[in-house]
This record gives C-alpha cells, structure tokens and sequence, in this order.
C-alpha cells in the first residue's frame, strides 16, 4: 500500500480534478486569483484579454468543482482560490518543468 501513488477509491476524481486543470485558460485564470486574490469576471477579463463568456464559464466550473470561491455583492461575483493544495501542485509541476528545461540548456 505504501507504494500507491493514488488510492484506488480516489483514482476518478483525481483523473477529474487534473482533467480540470489541464485547461490552460484555467490556469491563466488560477494565476491571477493567485496574484491578486479575490477578482471579479470583469477584471480577470481585463487581466488576461479573453473573453466575459469564456471566463465565465470557466470560473463556474471550477467553483462547481471546489477550487473556486464564489462570493456576490451587488451586481458582481468575486472569485478566490479556495482549494489551498493548487498553488502547491502548481509550483511542484512547474518546478520540475523548469529544472528539465534547465537540463536540457546545459552544455
């Protein structure tokens, strides 16, 4: 058992939870809420130069999800990041990224 990378009983909902991240739009987005924190749709619109639609349906799904909080006032939606383990997974995949780009450039 130690030697299980995913339980077998949570293997379709890891499956689900990296088929969601794999969409490089959501990551753009991802990468705003985490350097500004709490955004609206219109200013992750204006942050990343796609449109309302996309942005929107994308957020909606993630806070479907569980990676998203959604929080309204007034007329406009506020989203965070509410899942604490994705900047981890991020910098962990994108490290790891980096260091084999690194290889790859030495001599």
């Amino acid at each position: 058992m130690a030697n299980t990378l995913i339980p077998a009983d949570q293997i379709r909902l890891a499956a689900r939870r990296f088929k969601i991240l794999s969409e490089p739009v959501r990551l753009e987005l991802l990468n705003q809420l985490q350097k500004k924190g709490e955004m609206t749709v219109s200013e992750l619109v204006d942050a990343t130069d796609h449109q309302q639609a996309n942005v929107s349906k994308h957020l909606g799904l993630m806070a479907r999800e569980g990676l998203l909080h959604r929080r309204k006032e007034g007329l406009y939606v506020h989203y965070s990041i509410s899942d604490p383990t994705l900047s981890a997974l991020c910098m962990l995949v994108c490290g790891r990224l980096r260091d084999e780009s690194d290889a790859d450039d030495a001599p």
